[in-house]
């Protein structure tokens, strides 16, 4: 049976309540800005590039404790690559918070304004600030158009782009819902805003790309998402692993394409736990 594309890969249209669970978003990342802020936990709106949209929000664990002792974590928010932005997802932030990690949340450019593989070097660009700031490594997550930032940062070659930065400066990586084969955006009315071509789709796509060994990538999908997001993140985890990552495949009961997040908010959540392991790792 031919796979009807729009139908696999129209998130909004599978879940009908998305505004609302947008507008949910919307608030709880004012209240946790407003609250990590008030207790002098935030730095909002740092620089990492020259747009408006290349910033970083971070956020510091309770405690007074020194960034030396904790380990630190980057989430990138999702959006087809064409929407949404970090505000929306400041509370990502909270779960992990809470076991003393630090978490930067980035923006990028969108698309179309932007290339997709225009976002992939501004998401780089941000890691790299990172390590500049922190001199650390990175447990790099994100959802949806993030989680395929997000392995394509397990994937840089870090060296290439900055000599000072160790080769792994994102060891590890925890990618949600996200796209990791971009071939089947040919097939989408969106593919007018990424403008992508066989070749195109297959060198921004982190399923082909070379990968050293002893990194590592949980890659989590919601169990009531369409069967096209399911095989990606199967994709992603087995591909890999053949490559010697050390992967995880996990698709969490009853989660949607949106609520697959919401766990992040809870300190004691097992997906926050997992994140905080991986953390540890880098």
């Amino acid at each position: 049976m031919a796979i009807d594309y729009e139908v696999e890969y129209n998130n909004r249209a599978r879940v009908p309540e998305h505004p609302q669970i947008f507008e949910r978003w919307t608030r709880d990342g004012a209240a946790y800005r407003d609250e990590a802020s008030k207790e002098g936990r935030a730095e909002i709106g740092l620089k990492y590039g020259p747009s408006p949209r290349q910033t970083i929000d971070l956020f510091k664990p309770r405690g007074g404790q020194k960034d030396s002792d904790s380990p630190l974590a980057l989430f990138i928010h999702g959006g087809y690559w064409r929407s949404l932005e970090p505000s929306s997802f400041s509370q990502m932030a909270r779960g992990m918070n809470a076991h003393g990690v630090t978490v930067a949340v980035s923006g990028y450019d969108l698309s179309p304004q932007v290339s997709i593989g225009r976002i992939i070097e501004q998401t780089q660009q941000a890691c790299l600030f990172l390590w500049k700031r922190f001199g650390k490594r990175i447990m790099v997550s994100g959802h949806s158009a993030g989680g395929h930032l997000a392995a394509c940062m397990v994937a840089t070659d870090w060296k290439k782009l900055y000599a000072a930065a160790p080769a792994d400066l994102a060891p590890v990586g925890y990618a949600i819902s996200g796209l990791y084969d971009l071939a089947p955006l040919l097939h989408l009315a969106t593919n007018a805003d990424f403008k992508l071509d066989e070749a195109k789709a297959r060198r921004i796509s982190p399923l082909f790309w070379p990968i050293a060994k002893g990194r590592m990538l949980d890659a989590v999908v919601g169990g009531a998402e369409s069967s096209e997001f399911l095989r990606q993140s199967k994709i992603i985890a087995d591909g890999w692993r053949e490559k010697g990552v050390e992967t995880r495949y996990e698709a969490i009961p009853g989660m949607n394409h949106f609520t697959i997040c919401d766990p992040m908010t809870d300190p004691g959540s097992a997906m926050t736990k997992r994140l905080v392991e991986l953390a540890k790792r880098t």
